[in-house]
């Protein structure tokens, strides 16, 4: 078998060669490692700042969760001091994007990001059937805007609707059932995806969401949505280090024809790969990082991290099952299989790239309850170690999402208790 690379010409946007490495070389252990680096969690990110970070790794998802925190922790030893002043300096800030979601990003990418957020046409039609017209809800975006105007300060939902009085409409049992028992909230949010208003946590924290919302006047993308759809793939596939055209769909909720037009556009290479899970499918990559694929090797020293299940490793192409290795992701916790979930149960111990365990805070205890599915080193209990001291100092607990608590996970702690000391 020959181990020569090919050589393919990439689309007319980058009529460049580009040497492709053999798919038997391009491993299922070689492709953890490299998205591990492209993410800048083998320390190549160290004493960067958050919005570099974020420019490299990709936007973090928030959910009203601790992830954004442990994110810019992981990757570039950044503590929730240092975030929150960037939060309120504009430096970075959370903001709707691909798929209608939040995610933390830095401010070169605020203006565009938010016109990836813009296709209200389901909201419309969902509200269309509620009795509400475009023109009703233009009229309560002026009045929402002229109620912060006045105030002079932020307003949370329920001061803006004291305030807006009857202009705020009730949709009743329906709406409630659709979702949407008022009509301020798809006001709120239309002004935010405008760049017209934005979300002001109400503690400054990332974590615990609670929010007033502020006037903002965000200049305006200059990039049309094809553009933007461009970047956003471009972005991603630099962010993943390489993505089939699945994962990057669901991460942009962009169509086939979309993606394929905005891979084309950005030059994307497409791989052949050794993995046994990519079922024929070849991952798209920038030209650049496949010729430093080709070169890349994976690194001899274990590199440990604890990341939260929502990190930009795991959930940019939900592909969770690909990072459990030589079996391990064929265990069981609390009667389900773990490498058949679509999205990790607990969050990952990872070394290199690859799941070696799985992590929940306790509060109660205030320490890390965890599960190893090998041996540990003293690598891995110092960097356990670190992390259960920064959630103590910094956070106070870990909450995966909004909803999250103490209680709700405490089934999961005896479990990775319970498996670890079995």
């Amino acid at each position: 078998m020959t181990t020569e690379p090919l050589t393919v010409e990439t689309p007319e946007a980058n009529p460049a060669a580009v040497s492709v490495p053999p798919a038997h070389t391009v491993t299922a252990e070689r492709l953890r490692a490299w998205a591990w680096h492209k993410q800048g969690l083998d320390g190549s990110l160290a004493g960067h700042t958050a919005a570099e970070v974020l420019a490299r790794a990709g936007w973090a998802r928030s959910l009203g969760g601790a992830n954004p925190y442990l994110t810019l922790f992981a990757r570039a030893g950044i503590r929730r001091e240092q975030v929150d002043a960037d939060v309120l300096a504009l430096r970075i800030y959370e903001l709707p994007s691909a798929r209608g979601c939040t995610y933390i990003l830095g401010a070169e990418d605020f203006a565009w990001a938010l016109k990836l957020g813009k296709d209200s046409a389901e909201v419309f039609k969902v509200l269309g059937r509620l009795g509400v017209d475009r023109g009703e809800l233009t009229l309560l975006e002026d009045q929402v805007l002229h109620a912060l105007a006045g105030a002079g300060r932020p307003l949370d939902p329920k001061q803006l609707k004291d305030e807006l009085g009857d202009s705020v409409r009730s949709l009743g049992e329906e709406g409630k059932r659709q979702g949407v028992s008022t009509t301020l909230p798809t006001a709120l949010g239309l002004l935010q995806r405008d760049g017209r208003i934005r979300r002001v946590p109400a503690n400054g924290r990332l974590d615990q969401q609670r929010y007033a919302y502020t006037l903002w006047e965000l200049p305006p993308s200059p990039l049309d949505m094809d553009a933007a759809r461009i970047e956003l793939v471009r972005k991603y596939l630099g962010w993943t280090g390489g993505a089939t055209l699945k994962q990057s769909q669901w991460f942009s909720g962009f169509t086939v024809a979309q993606s394929k037009a905005a891979l084309a556009a950005a030059g994307a290479v497409e791989v052949p790969t050794a993995h046994p899970a990519a079922k024929g499918e070849a991952l798209w990559m920038l030209p650049d990082d496949v010729a430093r694929l080709a070169a890349f090797d994976v690194p001899a020293e274990e590199q440990i991290q604890l990341l939260a299940g929502t990190d930009s490793l795991v959930i940019q192409r939900r592909n969770a099952a690909d990072l459990f290795a030589d079996g391990d992701g064929d265990a069981a916790l609390l009667g389900a299989i773990l490498a058949q979930q679509a999205d990790l149960p607990d969050h990952p111990i990872m070394d290199r790239g690859r799941i070696i365990g799985l992590w929940q805070y306790d509060p109660v205890g205030q320490r890390i309850a965890h599960w190893l599915f090998g041996r540990s080193s003293p690598r891995i209990g110092q960097r356990i170690a670190e992390v259960e001291a920064w959630i103590r100092e910094d956070l106070g607990d870990f909450r995966s999402f909004s909803l999250d608590s103490p209680a709700s996970r405490q089934e999961r702690i005896d479990a990775l208790d319970a498996a670890d000391a079995g």
